[in-house]
């Protein structure tokens, strides 16, 4: 297993490569960051806006191979991603904005799982029971609920609580409180601002995994081995739980680890309405300020996470089923 994780690691370094590479010409092609200085009062000539790019290698003036290789070398010795056309750093943008999204996204993903995944074994089991229809009726609702109107609903019933209670238990935008210290108050201010958007999150993603859940469920529930097993003195439940539910998993476990590049860089709406500085708002960023090398860093890092996704599935594939062997 060891051996087959530094295979898949060392091709998909590769394919990282020529990827990142492959965006920063076409970025570079197509992006111009000359525009962030057009329309300036008083304007600046041709000669001044390169004099500014110059030094953040992003003049137009210097030929295309030289900048990537100044790019490249940047990258290779220093870890430097460059610098944006207004002159901020990008790995600082990045870094910073990578453990907002982390913040925000990963704990809705996870409760969206857990949530669907067990609605979806619930109402598999109970087919066309109250349980069921009930269920399916307010996925179906969620899943045709656009993510705007779900956090606009939750700031509203957030604000309503807040002006209820006259005590501030929810905060509707920002991410933290730059004023509160010590671990726990800062624990607390974290969950007051992490709660709404996690909410309004976990509404719009946890039907998909519900619906798919049970209808995977239901097929495997007809199968040969699952009849087997209830022959053999199972009970329905048992038989759910020790065989029908392992391999109706499948197909999620990799959907969810497919999904990870989409997960920091997907949730853009999100991040606006409740002011989250996230990867996917600096992602909207680069590209409406021609940001060259902040297109290319979110570029990269959405090659590393989807490399990333490819292992880890492969890797729950196998301890999903046994069956499955890697070498």
């Amino acid at each position: 297993m060891l051996r087959y994780v530094l295979r898949k690691s060392l091709s998909w370094l590769i394919v990282i490569f020529l990827a990142t590479n492959l965006t920063y010409l076409i970025a570079s092609t197509f992006l111009d960051p000359s525009s962030n200085y057009l329309g300036r009062r008083p304007p600046l000539s041709e000669e001044q806006i390169d004099r500014i790019l110059t030094p953040l290698n992003l003049s137009t003036s210097a030929p295309l191979w030289e900048r990537w290789w100044h790019w490249f070398t940047g990258i290779l010795l220093h870890w430097d991603w460059g610098t944006s056309p207004v002159g901020d750093s990008v790995n600082s943008q990045v870094s910073y904005r990578i453990w907002v999204s982390a913040e925000l996204l990963l704990l809705a993903t996870i409760i969206s799982i857990v949530l669907g995944v067990a609605i979806g074994v619930y109402t598999a089991s109970r087919q066309y029971q109250l349980g069921d229809r009930v269920f399916q009726g307010i996925s179906i609702v969620a899943l045709n609920l656009h993510v705007v109107v779900v956090s606009i609903a939750v700031v509203f019933f957030g604000r309503m609580i807040n002006d209820t209670t006259g005590k501030r238990i929810f905060y509707v935008t920002g991410s933290a409180n730059p004023d509160v210290h010590g671990f726990f108050p800062h624990l607390v201010d974290l969950l007051q601002h992490l709660l709404l958007p996690t909410i309004a999150l976990v509404v719009i993603s946890y039907a998909g995994y519900h619906m798919t859940q049970r209808s995977l469920l239901l097929d495997n529930l007809g199968a040969d081995y699952v009849r087997t097993a209830r022959a053999k003195g199972l009970t329905r439940p048992q038989a759910i739980r020790k065989h029908a539910l392992r391999t109706s998993m499948i197909p999620i476990a990799t959907s969810v680890a497919f999904s990870i590049p989409g997960i920091f860089t997907g949730a853009v709406m999100t991040e606006q309405i409740f002011g989250w500085n996230g990867m996917g708002q600096y992602f909207v960023q680069t590209i409406s300020k021609n940001d060259v090398h902040g297109a290319v860093a979110v570029g990269a890092f959405g090659a590393l996470m989807t490399g990333l996704s490819a292992i880890l599935a492969d890797i729950l594939i196998v301890i999903l089923d046994p069956r499955v062997r890697v070498n």
